[in-house]
């Protein structure tokens, strides 16, 4: 796996989490568990810890001097703004996240490691696109200036051919006036995207994002939320496929069993081993604990029909 993908996390004294670990993370990593177990609060904490740099001349600093950019402002100042001093320190290759009591490691390497991909020289991770896409649909405003990017990338048509995964008949997509528009085989007619569902939506959403994060990390959070089940295998499939072409490290969480089997069905279609499924549970003392299964258990939990939904 890539060198900037993070192995493992340990969270302390976060939400709800006061003493935690995970780790044997893969490029996709799925988060199973029950309701309010925490499963959003571990992908902030790994957000927050992909999120942050260290200046050249000031290894501390106040939140103030984070630079946000317009996609992950909300979460990022809800999560850290007015919690007092934010400072990065190395450690062993380690880095150390803290905010008032609360603090995240991770084993990700130097903050100010460089390469080369492609021509394209990526330095300081400040400057890696990442993104958090919440349960509430993506705005216009947000998929509008995706679209730009992708347009940016020559990706349109690329664009196209995989919606016409989710929905043959489908013949482009575009933004209109504003307004993300799709048009229908055999006919001209644009129509407004929300008219065809959420599910389309948010698949669009994903889709692009993946494009947009190459060499960087993605987070969603509910992925299967306003997906038929029906369509699962598809979205896992442009998941892992786009997710190594691209070379991004994905976070997702759910709590549907039809998702994981989904995920799972996928994965040993495709033969992609880079995948890990933690399921979230809490122990006789009510601390939130992970059990992180690799590849080849997760086949094995499923094929055995085990609960794999939490604890």
């Amino acid at each position: 796996m890539s060198e900037h993908f993070i192995k493992n996390i340990e969270i302390k004294n976060f939400k709800c989490f006061e003493n935690f670990t995970a780790e044997g993370f893969g490029r996709v990593n799925l988060i199973g568990g029950k309701n309010n177990v925490g499963k959003t609060a571990f992908m902030e904490a790994v957000y927050v810890n992909v999120y942050s740099y260290k200046s050249n001349n000031n290894p501390s600093m106040a939140l103030s001097d984070i630079v946000f950019d317009r996609y992950n402002q909300v979460i990022l100042q809800d999560l850290l703004l007015e919690k007092g001093k934010y400072y990065i320190s190395k450690e062993i290759e380690k880095k150390v996240i803290a905010f008032n009591k609360a603090h995240i490691i991770s084993n990700i390497q130097d903050i100010n490691y460089s390469y080369k991909e492609n021509d394209l020289n990526i330095r300081d991770k400040k400057n890696l696109v990442k993104y958090f896409l919440g349960n509430n649909p993506t705005t216009n405003d947000k998929l509008e200036e995706s679209y730009g990017k992708i347009i940016e990338l020559e990706m349109e048509h690329k664009i196209d051919e995989l919606i016409k995964n989710i929905d043959p008949n489908i013949k482009s997509f575009r933004i209109i006036n504003s307004q993300p528009k799709c048009n229908f085989m055999n006919d001209s007619t644009f129509f407004d995207i929300h008219e065809l569902g959420d599910g389309l939506y948010k698949y669009i959403s994903i889709l692009f994002s993946l494009f947009i994060c190459k060499n960087s990390y993605l987070f969603i959070d509910e992925i299967d939320n306003g997906i038929h089940y029906t369509n699962l295998d598809k979205l896992w499939e442009i998941i892992l496929t786009i997710s190594k072409q691209q070379n991004v490290q994905v976070f997702a969480t759910t709590h549907s069993k039809e998702c994981i089997e989904s995920y799972a069905r996928v994965a040993k279609k495709l033969e992609d081993e880079e995948i890990t499924f933690i399921e979230l549970g809490r122990n006789k003392n009510n601390d939130v604990k992970a059990i992180t299964m690799n590849f080849e258990r997760l086949q094995d939990e499923i094929q055995n029909t085990n609960e794999v939904r939490g604890w």
